[in-house]
């Protein structure tokens, strides 16, 4: 065994910058390309939106632009500037800010003075600039190195502060900002921000009512059972209702912050929603049919909240403040006390509630008998051998639970055939990412009930694969991957794989977890280099940079992949596209058009976004493709409507 040294020359200091950009992930979690929401270049979009938020909240200034174009951010709030004196420290010295005066910030967004500087750090070309009663100061660096630090001038501008920066592209390789997520963040900050104007690329978002804002946005056209109960008092605010939909959904807050992760405040007041409601009905219903369906949200604020990561999506303080109640207690009496009046005051809500509740009842035992029986069936068929290449982070958990860091950064590959999914589970990183294998083409559940999940075995070993049989809260992999090939059969694949989820799971796409795979279309080489290709924009530039000189490549369907090249894309550099829904997204619209009785539309579907390159073909072969299309789709359309 080689002698390893250990002496003074292995001890290292680290200035702040150096110490962020090789632990990014202890300053903004995971990296990511923009394919999730959380995503570190969304987390710092959000460090220097907190500190325009904090502004508002202390009273100036009422609205914050933001600018995202080609990669490239620009926020500008008009709050009261930065001190200009303090410009550069405050976005480059660590533990420098405003909010460590508790008296002023005790219940502020960010409380660490590291946000801007991560920001900084992480970005090719960063500028600050303050704007202070007449005088401004502009300060610029590149990933965390002052390279001009302007001097202070006049300015008929209004105060405020601007930011201006473009992510380090060698440390978020290949990202993109997607409209949605960016969106959705600002939307949040909307609602918990009433009267706060975000003017985000031309468009402006702002709410007049809060979390009932919120909710009526987040239901779009669902049927509920009852209007939403909107109830607030200091410090807390709730809206709830109940829809028609499988799933449950739940969108928190701690001091502006969106815990998507839940935490204390999220688990307390799960448990004050059961009991209020078994109190006021007088019967211990079982939790799982109180929150069946349930569509809620939840704001508190908490004095120098603690949470469980620098990106805030988990509560772990258990107090509202150093001289308060435990926060369990603080949201148990709050619900207790105004929901128990309402549903008092309102027998139609009250009986509304009860109804959905008896229903879901009575639908959790008509099928528990088959529950019971799908799973015993799932043991048997042994799962982990036979359809699920399972990953070592669960594999050798034997039972235990997995730490929440291992399953962040999970991975289920869902593929179809032995030669697609034997390249993947040969060029997949076996400690993180999974492979289930299904075998042909699942069910078309489209208008099906949820006994088709538990009756249809492929169904059946899918969701067991993924444990989320009682729903998300056991979901085992944070990335659910679609892998189908990019011809007919895989795009119908993938959309009878959508039906299952949209259908049966609905949040499981809601919170983030649902992908499609994006492989390489060609493979673009010489003796020296190989480009692989996603699109013939992307083949042209490879054939350009190797002047012409080229071997290509055309790939039909992942199993003519070979696994040595599979693992050049679906690890460091995998490219993910996310299944958003957004706020105005229509399930029983979108299944209606893609597995109704529509098959004209979803034909010319199917066709149009197929990723065949036509450019490179001459007519005729194009016609024999299209033709050859049209019979495949015949009988795709025909087995379904049988």
């Amino acid at each position: 065994m080689a002698k390893v040294t250990y002496n003074e020359d292995n001890i290292r200091s680290l200035d702040w910058k150096e110490h962020i950009r090789l632990r990014p992930g202890m300053y903004i979690g995971k990296l990511g390309d923009g394919s999730t929401a959380d995503d570190g270049i969304y987390i710092l979009i959000k460090e220097v939106l907190d500190n325009c938020i904090d502004e508002f909240v202390m009273g100036h200034g009422n609205a914050v632009d933001i600018e995202i174009v080609d990669g490239v951010v620009e926020i500008r709030d008009y709050g009261r500037g930065i001190p200009l004196g303090k410009v550069v420290d405050c976005v480059s010295k660590i533990n420098t800010g405003g909010k460590y005066d508790s008296k002023a910030f005790k219940k502020s967004v960010g409380l660490n003075g590291v946000g801007t500087k991560a920001v900084n750090a992480l970005s090719n070309y960063f500028k600050v600039q303050a704007v202070r009663e007449g005088k401004t100061k502009v300060a610029e660096f590149e990933r965390g190195v002052l390279t001009n630090d302007h001097k202070i001038k006049s300015t008929k501008e209004e105060n405020g502060t601007i930011i201006y920066f473009k992510p380090d592209d060698s440390i978020f390789k290949n990202y993109k900002f997607r409209s949605e997520y960016i969106e959705n963040q600002l939307w949040n900050y909307a609602y918990l921000n009433a009267g706060l104007k975000l003017n985000f690329n031309g468009k402006t978002l702002v709410s007049k009512n809060g979390l009932l804002d919120l909710l009526n946005r987040k239901v779009g056209e669902e049927k509920l059972r009852y209007d939403i109960i909107h109830l607030k008092d200091t410090d807390i605010e709730i809206a709830l209702t109940h829809g028609n939909s499988y799933g449950e959904q739940y969108y928190s807050f701690v001091n502006g912050q969106n815990t998507t992760q839940g935490g204390t405040h999220l688990n307390a007041y799960k448990e004050a929603i059961v009991a209020t409601l078994r109190g006021f009905y007088g019967k211990q219903y079982d939790p799982k049919d109180i929150r069946a369906s349930i569509i809620t949200a939840i704001s508190v604020k908490v004095e120098e909240p603690v949470f469980e990561s620098q990106t805030k999506t988990r509560l772990g303080s258990s107090d509202i403040g150093p001289k308060g109640p435990t926060i369990r207690t603080f949201i148990n009496d709050f619900v207790k006390k105004q929901l128990d009046n309402y549903l008092h005051k309102n027998k139609a809500v009250a009986d509304a509630i009860k109804a959905r509740i008896e229903q879901s009842e009575k639908e959790r035992k008509e099928i528990a008998g088959i529950q019971k029986a799908a799973k015993q069936s799932a043991r048997k068929a042994n799962l982990h051998n036979k359809k699920l290449r399972d990953c070592r982070v669960h594999f050798n958990a034997k039972g235990k639970k997995v730490s929440e860091e291992d399953r962040l950064a999970s991975t289920i590959f869902i593929t179809e055939g032995d030669s697609a999914s034997g390249s993947i589970t040969k060029a997949r990183n076996v400690l993180s990412q999974a492979v289930f294998s299904l075998r042909g083409k699942p069910l078309n559940c489209f208008g099906l009930t949820k006994k088709v999940v538990y009756q249809n075995e492929e169904f059946n070993l899918l969701q067991h694969a993924l444990n989320i049989e009682d729903g998300i809260d056991g979901l085992r992999f944070n990335h659910v991957v679609i892998a189908t090939d990019a011809d007919v059969d895989g795009m119908h694949i993938r959309l009878l794989l959508l039906t299952f989820f949209l259908q049966f799971f609905p949040d499981l796409v809601r919170n983030g977890h649902l992908f499609i795979l994006e492989t390489p279309l060609f493979r673009v080489r010489d003796k020296s280099k190989t480009f692989y290709c996603y699109s013939e924009s992307e083949k042209q530039k490879a054939i350009k940079s190797l002047r012409g000189k080229a071997e290509i490549t055309r790939f039909k369907g992942l199993g003519e992949i070979s696994p040595d090249e599979f693992g050049e894309f679906i690890n460091e550099d995998i490219r993910l596209e996310p299944v958003i829904m957004n706020a105005d997204t229509k399930i029983e619209s979108i299944l209606g058009y893609f597995m109704g009785k529509n098959t004209p539309a979803r034909q010319e579907f199917i066709i149009n976004n197929l990723k065949i390159e036509k450019e490179e073909l001459d007519e005729e072969e194009v016609e024999e493709i299209d033709e050859e299309k049209a019979e495949q789709l015949e009988e795709e359309l025909a087995e379904l409507e049988a």
